[in-house]
C-alpha cells in the first residue's frame, strides 16, 4: 500500500487577534486583547495577525490597533502582520511599527462591493499605492483572495477567475498569497484541484490557506492543501472569527484542532498542544464564552486524553 506523503512541518499563523476579535460585538478592552496575544505567544505560536488598520467606523472593535501593536512590540520572537484595506491604513500600520502587511481583496465583484465598496479590478488597482508605500519603508507585503473557492452571492468561484488576480499580484511583486475559504464553501477535491492548477501556473508563488469551518470541512481541506505541498495555514484559537460581510460565516478552523490533527499525523507545528488547548479555554473565559464548544479539542479533548476503564468490567454471556 502506498503511504500518504505529507510535509514534515507547517507554519501556523494565529489570526484570532484580528479575524476573531473583529467578529465580537461587545467591546474587548485593550488590556484583554494584549493579554490574549501574550498568552498565545507562550504556546509556541510564532506567527500572528495581530490586528487590522481599518477605519474605526467600519470595525469599531479594532479602533485600538496602534495601542495593541505598541504594547506587543516586546514579543521579539513573534512574526507579526496586520491586515490593511487601503493606503491610509497601511500608513497607520507602518507608523505603528508593523514590518509586514496583508492586503485585502475578494475573488468576486459581489463580495468586493460589500467588503470594499469596489469591484475586484477597482480594489486591486487601489492596492498599488500600498505596495509603493511598503517598498519605500522596507515593509513586506502579502496578498490575499477572499471567497477564493465559493462566494455567498455568486456560488462556486471557478479557478479561472483567480488566475488574472494572481497574474496582477505577480506583476505587483507579491510573492505570497493567502487563499481564503471565507464562508466555508470549499471541499477537499476542489482545494486539491485548484492548488494543483495554481501551483503549475504560478510556480514561484507561496500559497497559504485561510480556512473557515462553516460546514465542518476545514480540516479535510487542510489535508488536501498539505497533499499539494502547502505548509502555511491560518487558524484562530477557540475557533473565533467570521467575516462581517459574508452572511452565515463562522469562525476559522480552531488552532487547537489544526495543531492536534497535524501532530497526530506526524506533521510538526511547533505549537504545544496542551498549552494551546488551555489557552483556548482561557480566551473563552476572558471573552465571556465559557462553556461554548467551539472546537473539537474543547469538546472531546485530544486523542491522548484516555478515560479510566469502567469498574467491575466483565464479559457478559
Amino acid at each position: 500500500m502506498k503511504e500518504l506523503t505529507l510535509p514534515q512541518k507547517v507554519i501556523i499563523c494565529e489570526v484570532a487577534p484580528r479575524d476573531g476579535f473583529q467578529a465580537e460585538h461587545d467591546w474587548i478592552p485593550t488590556d484583554t486583547k494584549v493579554e490574549i496575544i501574550r498568552r498565545l505567544a507562550e504556546t509556541g505560536v510564532k506567527s500572528m495577525e495581530i490586528t487590522s488598520f481599518v477605519h474605526p467606523k467600519a470595525i469599531p472593535q479594532l479602533k485600538d490597533a496602534e495601542e495593541v501593536v505598541s504594547r506587543s512590540q516586546d514579543l521579539t520572537g513573534m512574526a507579526f502582520r496586520a491586515l490593511v484595506p487601503n493606503a491610509r491604513g497601511a500608513q497607520r500600520a507602518i507608523d505603528a511599527g508593523m514590518k509586514k502587511l496583508k492586503l485585502m481583496l475578494s475573488a468576486t465583484d459581489s463580495h468586493s462591493l460589500s467588503n470594499a465598496n469596489a469591484t475586484v479590478e477597482e480594489a486591486q488597482n487601489a492596492l498599488e499605492p500600498i505596495i509603493d508605500l511598503a517598498e519605500k519603508n522596507s515593509v513586506k507585503v502579502g496578498g490575499s483572495i477572499s471567497v477564493a473557492f465559493g462566494c455567498p452571492y455568486e456560488g462556486i468561484v471557478p479557478v479561472e477567475r483567480l488566475v488574472p488576480i494572481l497574474d496582477r499580484y505577480t506583476r505587483m511583486g507579491i510573492e505570497e498569497v493567502s487563499l481564503a475559504d471565507t464562508t466555508g464553501m470549499a471541499n477537499p477535491r476542489q482545494v486539491y484541484s485548484y492548488l494543483g492548477q495554481l501551483k503549475d501556473r504560478f510556480p514561484d508563488m507561496t500559497f497559504s490557506l485561510h480556512l473557515h469551518n462553516t460546514r465542518g470541512m476545514a480540516f479535510a481541506n487542510a489535508i488536501s492543501a498539505l497533499q499539494q505541498g502547502v505548509i502555511h495555514f491560518d487558524s484562530s484559537v477557540a475557533g473565533l472569527g467570521g467575516c462581517p460581510y459574508a452572511p452565515g460565516a463562522t469562525g476559522n478552523i480552531a488552532t487547537e484542532d489544526l495543531v492536534h490533527g497535524f501532530e497526530e499525523m506526524g506533521v510538526a507545528t511547533g505549537i504545544i498542544l496542551e498549552k494551546i488547548i488551555s489557552t483556548a479555554k482561557e480566551v473563552q473565559h476572558m471573552l465571556g464564552k465559557t462553556g461554548e464548544k467551539s472546537s473539537y479539542m474543547l469538546q472531546a479533548g485530544p486523542c491522548s486524553a484516555l478515560n479510566p476503564k469502567p469498574e467491575g468490567q466483565a464479559k457478559l454471556g
